[in-house]
């Protein structure tokens, strides 16, 4: 029978710490984050020993709550197994899908009436068996496309795409090879390696009209669902780590095994991945996420990869980046120079939200960079994110001479509580006239 539980852990990253979850795939369905995942099984694994899959769900994407566990008993494989590989998860009119892995052989999927279950196996066979392909049937991802159709996409090495039927537990046409124009993987960095030259672990998401297939740290671009695609680089670059987090890795180094899924939520791109840098062993993986932003020319900037995560804030940062809010409305990102960027107004009103910002009680001001082509200026509004929404403190924002002359805005604060969810809201603005790039806390 499946577990279903209520244990609240809260964490920066990793999101879970200690509990081996891993291969992460989240989606937002009815306004919660659910994390579909594997499981490994102990610290004190010496070969990947994965007993089981797990769903969690967030509000907030920092506290998680473990809602439910399905057993290979309660599936087509019949019996305990402790190969319960990487999974997937879909909606389609009222019922929720969940793909898994039947190690690296098969792919099997059950249903069920909400995001964490009950789950029934009603083929009682996998959906997509060994053999289907030239490929091994295993690390489903599921696309909901812009036409309303699901498609699913798995393997290694090379990868399959498929549409499924309406009934999402059949396949509606017969799997297509993924053409990759000079792929890399983590076996393939130098492009020499012709028989391991991607990985498992694929992907896809859409952005400003470019899918992406990705399959771990590496992806490619292309117009067309179905491809072909061309490879473009990785996510992540030797310059994306704070402090404490490089290392351990993987024998092929910080790109491999960095199996994870993309989602969008409350108009901000994340990136949700494996990492083994706290644990040290790489049986035993954590679950990190980071935010994603997009340059011009649609390729993915490197993330940053540190303990703080996402969803909160340390007031003692150098600098808290505009562009890694929770929630915004009325602002663009806009790249700057050097893979920075900067968030752009597009109407008169424009609203952000930074929730769970720590150690503000040792806090006495707040410093804004921020430029302003706005002739006469305009004002921020910082309030307290709760239900009362106490204004802390109105700011004029200065005319800065230009969109692209940056200043530097201090506001004294007083008697802030030590944890804040902050709402930052603009108003009077003249459509595109005001980029805000960071803000800092001080002290003194």
């Amino acid at each position: 029978m499946m577990m279903v539980l209520s244990c609240a852990i809260y964490a920066g990253n990793p999101i879970i710490p200690n509990k081996g979850v891993n291969d992460p795939h989240i989606h937002i369905f009815e306004g919660r984050a659910y994390l579909y995942a594997t499981h490994d099984r102990s610290i004190e694994n010496t070969r990947f020993a994965m007993d089981e899959w797990g769903v969690w769900s967030s509000d907030d994407l920092v506290n998680w709550t473990l809602e439910s566990i399905l057993k290979p008993e309660d599936t087509y494989i019949g019996r305990p197994y402790d190969q319960c590989w990487a999974t997937d998860a879909a909606y389609r009119d009222g019922k929720y899908y969940f793909y898994f892995s039947e190690q690296n052989r098969q792919t099997g999927v059950v249903v069920g009436d909400s995001p964490i279950g009950p789950w029934e196996d009603v083929l009682g066979e996998p959906l997509l068996p060994a053999g289907l392909t030239s490929t091994h049937s295993y690390d489903p991802a599921v696309y909901l496309d812009d036409d309303g159709e699901h498609y699913i996409i798995f393997g290694v090495w090379d990868f399959y795409i498929a549409r499924l039927n309406h009934d999402m537990i059949s396949l509606a046409e017969t799997p297509r090879r993924i053409i990759i124009h000079n792929p890399r993987g983590p076996y393939n960095q130098d492009g020499t390696n012709t028989e391991e030259p991607t990985d498992d672990k694929p992907f896809v998401h859409k952005y400003n009209g470019k899918y992406y297939l990705s399959w771990g740290a590496f992806y490619a671009m292309s117009d067309n669902l179905y491809g072909p695609y061309d490879y473009v680089g990785t996510i992540m670059n030797e310059k994306s780590f704070a402090p404490g987090y490089a290392e351990p890795t993987w024998p092929y180094g910080f790109l491999q095994g960095r199996h994870g899924s993309f989602f969008e939520w409350h108009n901000q791109w994340y990136f949700a991945y494996c990492d083994i840098s706290q644990t040290g062993n790489r049986r035993f993986r954590d679950t990190f996420i980071s935010y994603v932003h997009y340059k011009d020319n649609g390729e993915i900037a490197p993330i940053r990869v540190d303990g703080i995560g996402v969803g909160e804030y340390d007031s003692r940062q150098s600098v808290i980046e505009a562009e890694d809010y929770f929630k915004a409305e009325g602002f663009d990102k806009v790249e700057l120079p050097g893979n920075n960027f900067a968030l752009c107004n597009s109407g008169e009103n424009a609203l952000l939200i930074f929730p769970n910002i720590h150690h503000l009680s040792e806090q006495k001001s707040i410093q804004l960079n921020i430029a302003n082509d706005q002739v006469g200026g305009s004002s921020l509004s910082i309030f307290d994110n709760s239900s009362v929404g106490i204004l802390l403190a109105v700011i004029p924002i200065p005319y800065t001479g230009g969109i692209n002359k940056f200043i530097t805005v201090t506001h004294d604060f007083e008697d802030l509580k030590n944890v804040e969810d902050l709402r930052f809201e603009f108003g009077s603005l003249k459509p595109g006239s005001l980029r805000f790039d960071s803000f800092s806390f001080g002290h003194e």
